[in-house]
C-alpha cells in the first residue's frame, strides 16, 4: 500500500493549496505544516487508546507511568501489570479493559500489527476497528500517522471539526458524518489535508 513520504507530502502540501483558499490561508498565515507522524506498532495503540476523551498531556503522564513499571511497553509484559498497578499510573477500569484486549490480540495474532501495512485502508481499519476499545477515531489516525496513508480521513476528530468549524464560518461545529463533504475536495490527500487542519488547529490557540 502507498505510504506517504516526506516529498509527497511537501507536493501534496502545495497542490492542496493551490485547490483550496482556506488551506492557503493556513499555510500564509502559519507556514507549512508538520508532517505529523507516530512509530507503528503495540505502544503507539496503547497510547492512542489512552488520549481517548482525555488530554494528550494526561495520557502522555498516564503512559510514561506504565512504561517506568515495564521498562519496554509490550503485550506480554503489559499483561503481567495487575489492577492496582494500572490504576496507580492512572488508567481508568475501562481503559485497563481495552490496553488487555489489545495486547491479548496482538499476542494470539487476531491483530496482525506486523503485517497491516500490506493491507487497504478499509482492510487495516477493520482489523483495527474489530477489537473493543479501538473505535473509528483510533483506526483513522493510526492509519494517518503511523502507516502514513495519504487519504485517511478522521472525521471524528474534535480539533479538525473545530478547524472547519472556524475556516468554513459555520455556526456550530460539524459533526464527522458532516465533515465528508468538505473533505471530498481534498481526495487523494485527506490526509494531507488533516494535517493542515490541525496545524491551524493548533497554532491560533
Amino acid at each position: 500500500m502507498r505510504q506517504l513520504s516526506e516529498a509527497m507530502f511537501t507536493n501534496a502540501v502545495t497542490e492542496l493549496i493551490t485547490r483550496d483558499p482556506n488551506l492557503a490561508h493556513i499555510h500564509a498565515t502559519y507556514g507549512p505544516p508538520p508532517f505529523f507522524i507516530r512509530e507503528p506498532g503495540f505502544a503507539t495503540l496503547v497510547l492512542m487508546i489512552l488520549e481517548q476523551q482525555v488530554s494528550l498531556a494526561s495520557a502522555r503522564a498516564a503512559f510514561d507511568k506504565v512504561v517506568a513499571l515495564l521498562g519496554e511497553m509490550t503485550p506480554e509484559k503489559l499483561l503481567q501489570l495487575d489492577d492496582d498497578q494500572l490504576l496507580g499510573a492512572g488508567v481508568s477500569r475501562q481503559k485497563r479493559r481495552y490496553s488487555r484486549i489489545l495486547a491479548e490480540a496482538v499476542l494470539s495474532g487476531t491483530l496482525p500489527l506486523g503485517t497491516l501495512h500490506e493491507r487497504s485502508d478499509d482492510e487495516a481499519h477493520q482489523a483495527l476497528t474489530a477489537l473493543t476499545g479501538i473505535g473509528p477515531w483510533t483506526a483513522d489516525v493510526y492509519l494517518l500517522m503511523c502507516l502514513r496513508r495519504p487519504d485517511v480521513w478522521p472525521g471524528g476528530d474534535l480539533a479538525l471539526q473545530a478547524a472547519i468549524q472556524a475556516l468554513k464560518g459555520l455556526d456550530k461545529r460539524p459533526t464527522a458524518a458532516e465533515t465528508l463533504p468538505f473533505a471530498e475536495a481534498w481526495r487523494p490527500w485527506r490526509a494531507v489535508a488533516a494535517r493542515l487542519l490541525w496545524h491551524y488547529y493548533l497554532s491560533g490557540r
